[in-house]
This record gives structure tokens, sequence and C-alpha cells, in this order.
């Protein structure tokens, strides 16, 4: 259930055509949906359901070719490139399955980047409270390929919470991992979603992380077929 008042996200009859060696390929075609701020959303089907262009869409990273895309009140798809950047700066958290760890810098330094770009001078002092939150307190000098898969997450994470995101979104966060490993990464997701009342919105092909979202919502071929509380 969500803890506050009010949608934090929406969308309005998304679709998503793009150009193929065989002609247009429809990908989301009339996707529509709400999320009320601090609630979770899992967004499960199967491979090429159109599961992470939907997320890229409502993440700003990309454009729909028809529908309308609303992010804590504002139309992404009437902004250029350069306005939903700074809006994803501002509002929004990333965790990816593929960490997206920056190599040469230090676990400390990849989760002081959010906080750099907003030009803080605080932001090595809560880098450090974001790293020890995770467990990680004693490794941010180190680099990500002197981590492990669920440590590098870990460091994922605290970059994705330390700038207080209203909304995260998540593609496949245990995807690389272990199933113990990622049992231990899906309990610190939930754990600091619920610490901050961030919005979460996933990608899964994990149906144990799935249920542990408020809601579920299944696409295939482009549709929704289901959507579940």
């Amino acid at each position: 259930m969500s803890t506050q008042t009010g949608i934090a996200l929406s969308a309005a009859q998304v679709s998503k055509v793009v150009d193929g060696p065989d002609g247009q390929l429809t990908i989301l075609d009339g996707v529509a949906l709400a999320v009320p701020r601090g609630d979770s959303l899992a967004i499960v089907g199967a491979s090429g359901s159109g599961k992470t262009t939907l997320l890229g869409l409502l993440a700003g990273l990309d454009r729909p070719t028809t529908g309308s895309i609303t992010l804590a009140g504002t139309r992404l798809d009437t902004l250029d490139e350069e306005a939903r950047a700074r809006l994803r700066r501002r509002l929004v958290g990333f965790v990816f399955q593929s960490f997206h760890l920056l190599p040469a810098l230090n676990a400390e330094e990849n989760v002081m980047l959010p906080l750099d770009l907003d030009g803080r001078d605080d932001a090595r002092e809560h880098a450090g409270e974001a790293l020890a939150r995770v467990g990680l307190g004693a490794r941010r000098h180190h680099y990500p390929h002197q981590l492990s898969g669920g440590e590098q997450q870990r460091v994922a994470l605290a970059r994705a919470f330390v700038h207080g995101p209203e909304i995260l979104f998540a593609d496949e966060p245990t995807g690389n991992l272990d199933q113990r490993t990622g049992a231990v990464v899906g309990d610190l997701l939930f754990a600091l979603n619920r610490e901050h009342a961030t919005t979460l919105v996933l990608v899964t092909h994990d149906a144990t992380l799935a249920t542990r979202c408020a809601r579920n919502l299944h696409l295939r071929e482009g549709r929704i077929v289901e959507a579940a509380a």
C-alpha cells in the first residue's frame, strides 16, 4: 500500500514504434498505468515483451511514439532531452543489472556522483553514510574490480539512494547475482525503499522479488495482459 497521497508516475496510452529491417516494429502498444507515491510496482513478462523499453520511457530515457508520461507532476513527453536529464538528476535514482559503476572511480567516488552533479559540497560525507548503510563503509576506497558482484550492486544501491530520489527505477537488479546474493540485495532494496519512502518501479524475471512489490504489471508482446495488487 502507498504511504503517501497522490500519483508519482503515470502513463496514458503509451506506444513505442521503431523502424526495423522488415518495416515498423511495435514494441509497446497502448500501455496505461498509475503508481501512487511510495508504492512499488514490478513490471514482469517474457523476454522481448517490452519491459525494459517501458522502464526507459517511464524514466524519461526515451520518448514514446504516442501517449503521455507524467513523473512527479511533469509531462516527460513534452520535454527535450536536456530538460528530461535535469529532471532525472533531481528526482530519479537508477539501479541496473550490470551495476553501471565507473571503473576508474572507487566505491565512495561512484556514490558521490549524483551529489557532485548537483554541486553539493557535502557529497563525500553523504556517500560515506550511504555506503555504511549498505554495509560497505570499510570498502569505500575499493574499486569496482576489487568488489564482488553483490558488493558492486550494493554500491549501486547506495548511489541510487544517496540524493533522496522521489522515484527509483531498477532494471533486473538481481539478474547478475546468485540466488543467495540476490536475496540479500533484494532485502536491502526494499529496506532502503521503505526508509526513504521512495516510489519503486522495477523490471524483473525474479518471481520472489516481484511478489514483494505492492503491484505487478504483466506485459505480453507490448501490451498489458494483467495488472494485480
